[in-house]
């Protein structure tokens, strides 16, 4: 794939040249850009993430390659992906500002952005492996979940700005299509980049594969989330894409963005929250060490969806500049039929997100792109326990969500699997 003339990945000496001919982020460093200290800090799978430092302050900058880092360049990318990530934090800036990192500058044909520095903030993922309590993520998560989706569709905004928002976002087609591939058809089939912990889970990864109603349900999903131009999604928010402290919460690397189902993000919180619980008996120093940490994270999966539905419904009834569903719509009588849809509405899209969290687990543990959580480990046969309880609570919601009558269902359902479960 074809870069621009002018594209040249950064290393040290680049990354003094440019940035110190930016103004406001010269300034921000410092002007002695031989005091600057760079590190290149990028654990991801695509791209180069330097922190660069300086006398007087710091920021990050965040640079696509032209192939999927994690495999190499015998997998090409398209560097647009970096555009489609800085104009989806924009966005989201606009409708969420403080749980977004500020932005200071991007340079298409570098396919470079250049953020703050988020500090003393973690990937929440090593948090939740080190068992650290974060009291105001489910609030903040549910805020930026509600704020983005909600006022980038039709019940938030003008149909004509959502049209041209699914436009500009159309194009983001192979970002797309490594989900499209990796969460909902490769784990389903023998697919060489796929893997698992072996030979523990030779057996469950094939009856996956044999799956036929497992199968059929990914594909339904995955016709979803090809057709359900609903908002514009983050596209891959997962708690290694929430940098953070015990007081602040910030969302990162939106660069899988377009106008997609709602429920998708909001299942990929619930997921990956649920594959945090089920690694916590891999991460305790005895048995029963992490229980009250197990309990946190089951009720931060549930604050998550109730503050959610909470403030998507607050935002609904107040909103005036949408196009379908509003309040005005139904004066005059119709208020009830009005409650009787948002009800409706809201319990598709609870429904919907149980069975996208469901094929975010599964993908995470048999896929290619595995989580931390599971990978750190060490043992393969305990690593492999924790893995065989999630892949059993996935199957059920992907399958079984419109069994569950709401979150208290699915945290029975992941408590009775982890003492079940072998």
């Amino acid at each position: 794939m074809d870069a621009p003339a002018n594209y040249r990945p950064m290393d040290d000496r680049g990354l003094r040249i440019l940035l110190s001919s930016i103004a406001d982020i010269s300034d921000l460093l410092g002007a002695d850009t031989q005091a600057w200290r760079i590190r290149e800090v990028g654990d991801g799978n695509l791209n180069l993430v330097f922190i660069v430092e300086g006398a007087d302050g710091a920021v990050v900058v965040k640079q696509a390659l032209p192939y999927v880092r994690l495999v190499g360049e015998s997998w090409p990318l398209p560097l647009e992906r970096a555009w489609f990530e800085w104009t989806a934090l924009q966005t989201q800036a606009a409708h969420a500002p403080r749980l977004v990192p500020a932005l200071y500058h991007h340079d298409r044909e570098l396919a470079l952005t250049v953020m703050e520095y988020l500090h003393p903030h973690i990937i929440m993922r090593k948090g939740l492996i080190r068992g650290i309590e974060y009291p105001r993520f489910s609030a903040d998560i549910a805020e930026f979940l509600a704020a983005t989706l909600f006022h980038t569709s039709v019940l938030g905004g003008p149909v004509a700005e959502h049209k041209a928002r699914i436009a500009a976002f159309a194009p983001n087609t192979a970002l797309c299509r490594i989900t499209e591939d990796l969460v909902f058809t490769d784990p389903y089939r023998e697919a060489p980049l796929n893997r698992w912990t072996s030979p523990h889970l030779d057996g469950i990864a094939a009856a996956f594969r044999a799956d036929a109603a497992l199968k059929r349900a990914a594909q339904e999903r995955k016709w979803q989330f090809m057709t359900a131009a609903e908002a514009l999604i983050h596209g891959d928010l997962h708690t290694g894409s929430v940098m953070l402290t015990p007081h602040d919460t910030r969302v990162i690397d939106p660069e899988f963005a377009f106008v997609g189902p709602m429920a998708f993000d909001v299942g990929a919180v619930i997921g990956n929250l649920m594959l945090a619980y089920f690694a916590q008996s891999g991460h305790e120093s005895g048995p029963g060490g992490r229980d009250r940490y197990r309990e946190w994270i089951l009720g931060e999966a549930a604050a998550v969806w109730a503050g959610f539905e909470r403030r998507f419904l607050a935002l609904w009834r107040d909103a005036s500049a949408g196009d379908c569903l509003m309040s005005a719509h139904f004066a005059g009588g119709g208020e009830a039929d009005l409650t009787l849809s948002r009800a409706a509405f809201m319990r598709r899209l609870f429904e919907d997100a149980l069975g996208f969290g469901g094929l975010k687990m599964i993908r995470r543990i048999l896929g290619l792109a595995h989580v931390e959580d599971l990978e750190a480990i060490a043992s393969p046969a305990a690593r492999a326990r924790c893995e065989r309880r999630a892949l059993t609570l996935a199957r059920e919601l992907v399958l079984g969500h419109r069994g569950f009558s709401g979150m208290g269902d699915v945290l029975a359902a992941a408590r009775a699997i982890e003492t079940e479960v072998g």
